[in-house]
């Protein structure tokens, strides 16, 4: 089991590691690199300059919130495809002052005047018919007014550079852009962002974002012009909200969709707030568990899963040995069956979150586990609080918009992942995402910004009936589910990692590695796992699950 002690920070978890090179036998373990310590802070994240970026902030006397933000900001020029500004995300945050967990969920609704029964899958996965209202910006700005000490001016400094100035272009953002170009082609405002010399940019160019720069630019520009006018720092954090959300920057993204035939309005990006619900939260042999609560679907997910096998002594069955993948394997099954049918937007529907993450339950769905061989994938249970909505079987309809997007393959998230923990112990774990490679793959007019695809099939159910079908004014869901471990109030880890379906999954595995096997971070991160595809998809009962 890992300690929690002074020197928690090292116990930050990022999926692809941090670190130097060196062989396993070198380093005297079965890790290739080491754990990363950081006795006064530490930033793991998907790309170097987006890291480097978050430890100039704290170099600076920034905290984790301020980090955070500078680090994703950085994110969205370097992997655009994954995440930005205008997609959607989830932040748990340990608060070291409080000794508090706390949720921020940045995820935005449908357009109200969307009919996705009209549309097809293909429609609701890419183009000016498919998206979400951008939330993560806002949720950037949320962070810096409830526990950040820097301006806006500060943090996206970095970001701005990059967007304008240039930087080496990486090789899978290269080859995403190769992958879409037919779809940036169709519209004046995505070629010049992504094939600015009429072609698909090569790895190692200097690729620069010269609108997506403007427009963080103007965001600054409202904070600063505020302060000049004698505003508080809240309130010029919130005149760059307001300038997102209702000023000029939503005016040209929705007059550029409302051009392009698509849906949104004024009315959409003003009605959008953050949230801060209570995190989902369990116990696991004597370590609490906090991650995000729905429209992250993820964050049940995980600990229904650690529920599910809690009474097994892990160890006893050997890592990776045939017992524990298979037990892993169906415990995922019986989670994945409940989550696809209740998670929906509680703004909209009674979500039995409480009853769905108690051990009370884990112990009636746990029957449904076959030690011995694997069982079909379930139907529902009825957890308590379960209302009539959420009980009925779910067929599919005939003219539905189908359950896999248009090339047949399963929906994989294109999402980015970042822990970061500051000198005074605060530790935040995120997970932003575009949805899909470049979320919509539109580019709205001249911001530079293309938004969250959340309406596609996988983040939305494909029945009409279901209460996760992509409806106007709703938000889809997530498997976003950025994990923080305490024990006996002692911060212990922070745990987040991209890929779509098996967002859940990953981070099951590597903290039954760290916990029950009391693996060191580096080698939980590198241990081998296996990851559960359904088809057609999770919202069919009896569907094949496919390893």
């Amino acid at each position: 089991m890992p300690s929690c002690f002074a020197s928690r920070i090292a116990l930050i978890l990022l999926a692809t590691g941090a670190g130097y090179a060196g062989t396993p036998q070198a380093l005297g373990r079965d890790a290739h690199r080491p754990p990363v310590p950081g006795p006064n802070g530490l930033v793991t994240a998907d790309h170097p300059l987006a890291a480097s970026a978050g430890v100039r902030v704290l170099q600076q006397g920034g905290n984790a919130a301020d980090a955070t933000v500078a680090t994703q900001a950085v994110l969205h020029v370097v992997r655009p495809q994954m995440c930005g500004a205008s997609g959607n995300g989830f932040f748990t945050i340990y608060d070291r002052a409080s000794g508090k967990v706390y949720n921020l969920s940045a995820t935005g609704a449908a357009p109200k005047g969307l009919d996705a029964s009209r549309l097809s899958s293909a429609e609701l996965s890419r183009g000016i018919k498919a998206g979400v209202v951008p939330g993560l910006f806002g949720g950037w700005i949320a962070l810096l007014e409830r526990f950040g000490t820097m301006s806006l001016a500060q943090v996206l400094a970095p970001a701005i550079d990059y967007a304008e100035n240039g930087h080496p272009l990486e090789a899978s953002v290269a080859r995403e852009i190769r992958t879409l170009q037919s779809l940036f082609e169709k519209y004046p405002s995505s070629r010049k962002a992504f094939l600015p010399e009429g072609r698909a940019p090569r790895p190692g160019e200097t690729f620069r974002m010269p609108d997506l720069a403007n427009t963080f630019q103007k965001l600054v520009r409202a904070e600063q012009d505020a302060l000049s006018r004698g505003a508080s720092r809240p309130q010029a954090l919130r005149a760059a909200f307001d300038r997102f959300y209702r000023g000029d920057i939503a005016q040209e993204i929705v007059r550029f969709y409302q051009e392009n035939g698509g849906d949104f309005t004024m009315e959409d990006f003003a009605a959008f707030q953050p949230r801060w619900p209570e995190p989902v939260r369990t116990t696991y042999r004597g370590y609490d568990v906090y991650t995000s609560p729905p429209t992250s679907r993820g964050g049940l997910e995980l600990v229904m899963q650690l529920n599910l096998v809690e009474d097994v002594d892990l160890v006893a069955l050997g890592h990776n040995s045939a017992e524990l993948v298979h037990l892993l394997a169906e415990a995922i099954k019986v989670a994945k069956a409940d989550v696809y049918h209740y998670v929906a937007d509680p703004e909209r529907f009674s979500v039995p979150v409480a009853a769905l993450a108690s051990k009370e339950y884990a112990a009636q769905r746990r029957a449904l586990i076959d030690r011995n061989r694997p069982s079909p994938y379930p139907e529902p249970g009825v957890p308590a609080g379960a209302v009539e909505q959420n009980r009925k079987p779910r067929s599919k309809p005939p003219d539905g918009p189908g359950d896999t997007p248009p090339d047949g393959r399963a929906p994989e998230g294109s999402t980015a992942t970042l822990s970061v923990a500051d000198r005074w112990g605060n530790v935040i774990a995120a997970t932003p995402t575009h949805g899909s490679f470049f979320g919509t793959g539109v580019v709205a007019g001249n911001t530079g910004l293309t938004l969250n695809n959340g309406t596609r099939i996988g983040s939305t159910a494909p029945d009409p009936d279901h209460v996760n079908f992509a409806r106007g004014g709703q938000v889809p869901i997530l498997n976003n589910a950025p994990v923080i471990v305490l024990r006996d109030g002692q911060f212990c880890l922070a745990i987040g990692t991209p890929g779509g379906e098996g967002i859940g999954q990953t981070q099951f595995q590597a903290i039954v590695n760290v916990l029950d096997f009391g693996m060191d971070i580096q080698s939980a991160v590198e241990a081998p796992r296996f990851r559960l595809n359904g088809r057609p998809s999770f919202y069919r009962p009896g569907a094949v699950a496919q390893q």
